[in-house]
């Protein structure tokens, strides 16, 4: 055991330099960045939960005495407690007359949407403990994405654009009002609208990729435990993967926590972004499923895929439709076999 907590030790400690060097901005250090949970997740999935634990607590604390405590604590609320948690879910299970059951993928994929708004509102309330000063951020972000125009800026232009008084041997002649320009204010309003309404959905973007990015990450770590012998529980047959429903229940209460002001919005906003990455995964897995054994499959999957690749994206929302169905009518597993 104390050997384990050594190993986790180590690896929290390269996962807080992968953390770390996100402050020299370069294109190499987010590269770095993105991969500082799979230190973490391996020895999680690896050794054991413990070791994980010990990891989440040498890499906060190494950056808190180092850098700054927030950025301990940032590291242990957006990237460790995270790793932690999805290394232990994924070695639960329980004995049962048929012999041991592993805690099902179905869930753990839920679980995972649910950690990734977790993760966003724990370090949105990090960086800003007041939710005006976080709103304030979101709308300083979307309006810098949408050029709108500050107002002081706008009358500054609008006087430089103005024709100077002229001095003639008659005396001064006042200069013509400026013919305003049809249309400017309008656009203005609009951009200043699209810029709100991007900073009310920034949220549900970052809990998706973030969400997307988790799946990734224990998906890959646990391919390398495989590969090295030390998984203890078997590779589970992903495309049978499915969520049961009570992940409907719980995108239900999240659209209705969007309208509740303060952080509770903001957290049902993240939970809606999360848990639709989660279902366009599992509209995913349930097309692998379902194309099992049908003549062209490979032809078919290809096409999938080379559309979500052309569309950059959009047929996600396909998916996510394809994986809502999938979970409400709960069709893939025999009549016979309840759901876990």
């Amino acid at each position: 055991m104390a050997q384990h907590i050594g190993i986790g030790i180590g690896a929290g400690l390269v996962s807080a330099l992968l953390f770390g060097v996100l402050l020299k901005a370069t294109p190499l250090a987010i590269l770095l960045y993105l991969v500082a949970p799979l230190p973490i997740l391996i020895v999680g999935l690896g050794w054991s939960h413990k070791a994980a634990l010990a990891a989440v607590a040498a890499g906060s604390l190494a950056l808190a005495l180092v850098i700054a405590p927030f950025m301990g604590l940032a590291f242990a609320a957006y990237i460790a407690l995270p790793a932690w948690w999805l290394a232990y879910l994924t070695l639960l299970g329980r004995e049962t007359p048929s012999g041991l059951e592993w805690y099902p993928t179905g869930r753990l994929l839920g679980w995972t949407a649910a950690t990734a708004a977790l993760a966003f509102i724990a370090i949105a309330v990090l960086s800003s403990p007041n939710h005006a000063a976080f709103d304030t951020q979101l709308r300083g972000l979307a309006r810098t994405l949408v050029q709108v125009r500050d107002p002081a800026t706008q009358t500054t232009d609008s006087r430089a654009d103005t024709p100077q008084v002229e001095a003639s041997e008659s005396g001064p002649q006042e200069a013509p009002d400026p013919a305003p320009k049809p249309g400017t204010d309008d656009a203005e309003v609009t951009r200043t609208e699209v810029a709100d309404a991007l900073a009310r959905v920034v949220p549900a973007f970052a809990a998706n990729g973030l969400a997307l990015l988790l799946t990734f990450y224990l998906w890959a770590s646990a391919r390398i435990v495989k590969i090295s012998g030390r998984l203890p529980r078997p590779w589970p047959d992903l495309p049978a993967t499915a969520m049961p429903r009570t992940t409907l229940v719980t995108l239900a209460a999240a659209v209705l926590m969007c309208f509740a002001p303060g952080f509770v919005g903001v957290f049902g906003v993240a939970l809606v972004g999360a848990f639709s990455a989660a279902f366009a995964l599992q509209g995913l897995a349930a097309f692998h499923d379902r194309s099992r054994g049908r003549p062209g499959r490979g032809l078919m999957l290809f096409g999938m895929y080379l559309i979500l690749f052309v569309t950059q994206g959009v047929a996600l929302v396909a998916l996510t439709l394809f994986g809502l169905a999938d979970t409400a009518l709960d069709r893939r597993r025999p009549k016979d076999t309840p759901a876990p």
